[in-house]
């Protein structure tokens, strides 16, 4: 059951939904939920250590929020020291 907040009075102010441009269009694709297939590559996932003989792919979920569309800025935590550059396929 999906329960719709019609009130306007936040305690603050909630981000903005998500969208992506849709090529050739002036509209925008609102995006809900990202599913995505982890180790579905066999050279990431050796790579990474894993046997992709012996491992089936698995499936997981990123937030809407952490779109970054073409000349974005990409935040991540200073102190980071092993960040991946990922590319994900949207299919909509």
């Amino acid at each position: 059951m999906t329960v719709m907040n019609t009130r306007t009075d936040y305690l603050f102010t909630p981000p903005a939904n998500p969208v992506l441009p849709i090529r050739g269009s002036s509209k925008v694709f609102p995006v809900h939920r990202i599913y995505c297939v982890g180790r579905n590559y066999t050279e990431h996932a050796i790579e990474m250590g894993h046997d992709p003989n012996r491992e089936a792919p698995f499936f997981f979920q990123k937030n809407p929020d952490s779109l970054v569309l073409s000349g974005g800025d990409f935040p991540y935590p200073d102190k980071s020291g092993d960040v991946h550059h990922e590319l994900e396929m949207v299919v909509a």
